[in-house]
Order: structure tokens, then sequence, then C-alpha cells
């Protein structure tokens, strides 16, 4: 492309002389922004045709600059780009190529604008390409976890509070809760997304240009709703980034909860699930195991991505208006967290879908530690009228003494259960087994496989509709 050895003659006459090795170094960011490269070239053809449009620069020179800058794209496309870390940044290595192609004319593309509010332009373009790109991941997600819930709205397992069994709850109820949470993470990078789709370029270093710009066109070229109001604030903010970042961390920290329940439900010690080999790894002593590593990786992926966003937050913090090289460091850790987050959701979609299970064991399982004894105290309210709080204490009581004869309340006899509660009948065990305690649980938002069928369908629906828009 160039070998750009020369950076001060891009920078101007107000240097002699050349900078030191190191400063050249520390003051490089091409290894980091050569991933904007085509946004750079997107925001500078607009830029061109609008300084043709308004007449502030010829027509010629706008066709010159454009020639240049799509075969420039071409060569990013193809990986035949070369960068120069001597010519720092993204910017001023494709100004260079530029150069190169088209001669003088390149000199005239940065005419009413800055790095600095080209910069700005570009992030928020790769940042919204970014919230698309995830957004269709948390979808392919979703739509991993309804087929699931569909094929298992009536299987039972036990719920869970303080990893302790609590309830019976359905399965595809389990797996919808997670579909709920994804849409969540989707509704945050989509707002994310709505706030930062405003155009900084025209803002230039700072205070704007005296050159007669139409700001509105640049935004309305690069898909932005608008041009932002204040030249201080669009270059200066990078609050869009961190909002992105605070989505991220969310969604990660989210997925890394179900994933913590994949490694749990495939050990032997729960065998509720397996995953094939394509998401499972082996050991390089024990010819026996099995690893859940892709999801032990989702589980850490939190630490990386919430660690982006504390490190944004510690370099824009106490910077004073408005731009200052602070900012250099602002995309290398967005770029790492944006990958992080990609590769865990698609990670995460592949085993949602590749989860098979163990539908006995969950039911086994739900049937344990006495999960039905809330609905022998429903039952005595119910059917008794007795207030919740005397229903608690009788079934409390009939717990302890199904304990003492190591059996399930459904094991105690009738009579055994008249000497806690004499007004009991045997209707009460039509209300003692898990399967029973899940079926019951029919108000909206329930476990009931009835009200989980309703919900997988309703997102089955959903995501089918979004997918045709």
């Amino acid at each position: 492309m160039t070998d750009g050895k020369n950076t001060n003659a891009l920078w101007g006459g107000r240097f002699s002389g050349s900078p030191s090795e190191i400063m050249e170094t520390i003051n490089a960011s091409i290894d980091v922004d050569q991933r904007m490269a085509l946004e750079d070239i997107a925001g500078s053809l607009a830029h061109a045709r609008m300084l043709a449009a308004t007449g502030i620069i010829s027509s010629k020179d706008a066709e010159a600059i454009e020639s240049g800058l799509l075969t420039i794209s071409g060569e990013v496309e193809r990986g035949e780009a070369r960068w120069s870390a001597a010519l720092e940044d993204i910017h001023m290595n494709i100004e260079a190529r530029l150069r190169d192609l088209v001669g003088e004319a390149a000199g005239r593309l940065h005419t009413a604008r800055s790095r600095n509010d080209q910069v700005a332009t570009d992030f928020r373009l790769w940042l919204r390409a970014a919230c698309d790109r995830i957004d269709a991941h948390l979808s392919a997600y979703q739509a991993a976890l309804v087929a699931q819930a569909q094929s298992h709205a009536g299987t039972v397992m036990p719920g869970f509070t303080h990893l302790q069994t609590a309830q019976p709850v359905s399965l595809g109820h389990h797996l919808l809760c997670w579909v709920e949470a994804a849409e969540r993470d989707r509704g945050r990078f989509a707002d994310a997304r709505r706030r930062l789709n405003e155009c900084p370029l025209g803002a230039a270093a700072l205070a704007g240009t005296a050159f007669p710009i139409d700001r509105a066109q640049t935004a309305e070229a690069l898909g932005f709703d608008r041009p932002m109001a204040n030249s201080l604030d669009a270059v200066a903010t990078r609050d869009f980034a961190l909002e992105v970042l605070a989505a991220a961390a969310i969604c990660a920290t989210n997925l890394s909860r179900f994933a913590e329940e994949i490694v749990l439900w495939t050990s032997k010690r729960f065998n509720f699930a397996a995953l094939s080999d394509a998401w499972s790894t082996g050991s390089s002593i024990m010819p026996q195991k099995r690893n859940p590593d892709a999801a032990e990786l989702v589980r850490a992926k939190p630490g990386r991505i919430a660690g982006a966003l504390q490190t944004l937050i510690i370099v824009v913090k106490g910077l004073p208006l408005a731009y200052s090289k602070d900012l250099q460091e602002d995309k290398a850790p967005v770029f790492q967290a944006i990958d992080d987050l990609e590769l865990a959701l698609a990670a995460m979609a592949g085993m949602a879908a590749d989860l098979s299970f163990n539908t006995d064991a969950m039911a086994e399982a739900a049937g344990e530690a006495y999960s039905d004894a809330t609905d022998l105290a429903d039952f005595v309210v119910r059917e008794l009228g007795k207030p919740f709080r005397d229903a608690h204490h009788i079934a409390g009581s009939l717990v302890k003494l199904a304990e003492a004869r190591n059996v399930p309340l459904s094991g105690l006899s009738l009579d055994e259960m008249k000497t806690v509660e004499p007004d009991l009948t045997d209707d009460v065990f039509s209300v003692l087994s898990a399967r029973a305690s899940m079926e019951s649980r029919t108000s909206y938002g329930g476990t009931a496989p009835v009200r989980v069928k309703e919900q997988a369908e309703h997102w089955s629906a959903r995501l089918k509709e979004r997918q045709g828009q």
C-alpha cells in the first residue's frame, strides 16, 4: 500500500523532525482500528459526495476520490490491503493509499472533517453492525430453545432454589426462561443501537466547520437517523460504546448461567442431559471423560466482557472535553468483547439445539426431597379451609414424619396423616406426585404443560414473524 515513513508529511508543516520509535509505537492504532476499514471508506465516500454536492470540491475531484476509495475497498475485501504503523491509524493509511491512487485530489477529501469526527463515525457504524449481528445470534439461540421447549412441555424436572430441590417444573418452562432473558438482551442491544445511530461526521475536530457542509446528507447516506446536535458531544462521547458493552456484559452473564446448568446437567451426579461429540471434549489422561468444555468457556466469558466494560469506563472517566488521545484505547476492549460474545452466542445456540435429555432421571429427581410439600399445604388450604400458615405447619409436620419413616409423602398412610391433621381424606393423595404438582400450576406464566405449550407456540410464531419482516 505505502511504506508511510514520513508520517509528518501528513500532519503538516508544524513538525520538522520525525517521532521517536517509541512515540511511533505508542501512538499507532492500526493493528486495532484496521477492523474499521470498510466503515472508514463508507464514511469517506459519503463525505466526498457531500463535498461535491455543496460545491466545496469539484465533481472531478469527487469522482477521482470515489474511484480510489472503491479500489481500496476491493483491496480490503480481498485481503490485499497493507497497513503501516508509521501512518498511525486506519484513516491516515487509507488517505495515503488514496493519494497513491489518485494523487492531489486525495488531499481534498479531508476538507471540513477531522480524524476526531471520522473515528467517532466509524466506531458507531461498526457497533451498529455488531448490534445487528448479535441480534441475529440471539434469535438463533431463542429458536433452538423454543424447539426444545415445544418437545418437552410435559417433561417434569425438579425446580431449584438455593440449588435445593424446590417444586417440580416443566423442562420446557425452564428452557423458556432463557428465551425470555434473551429477549431482554435483544431489547437492550436494540435500545443501544437506536441511541448510537446519530452521525458525528461534520463535527470536525470539536467546533464544527466554517465550510457550508450538509450534515443531513451524510447522515442519511450512512443510514443514521440524524446528525449529532453538538459538535463537542459528537467527538468526545463514548457512552454509546459503554452502553453496548453493558448490554454485552448482561447478555454474557445470562448465557453463563445457562451454561452452568449445562455443566451440572451433563455431569453423572445429575445425569439430566447429554451433549454429543460435536460439543464435548475428552481428557488427555482419563479415557472415560466427556467434558462440557464449550459450556465452561461460555461460563467464563463474562469475566472478559465485563472486564472490557470496566476498561472503557476507566479510560473515559474524568476526560475533559473534547477529544483526548486516551480515546484511542476505546476500540480494543470493545472489539474483543463483541468477538467473545458472538462466539459465546453461537456456542450456546449450538448446545441448546444439541442437548438430549434423560427424562426418566429428571422425573425421578423431581419427586425427591418432598417437592410436593407445597401442594399438600395448598390442598389443606383449598379443601379444609385452613389459613396457609396453619397449612404450612401441617405439611411441615407430615414431611418430618415421612422423613422419620424414610418414605415420600405419598408413602404415608391416611391414618398416619390423620395423626397430624384429622380432617385429611384420601383425596390428598391426588396431589402427592411431581407430575400432579407440575400440572396444577396453571396460572399465567406457570409451569403447567398447557401454559408452557401456549408460550412455546407464542415464541415460535413471534420468531418466525420477525424473520419474515
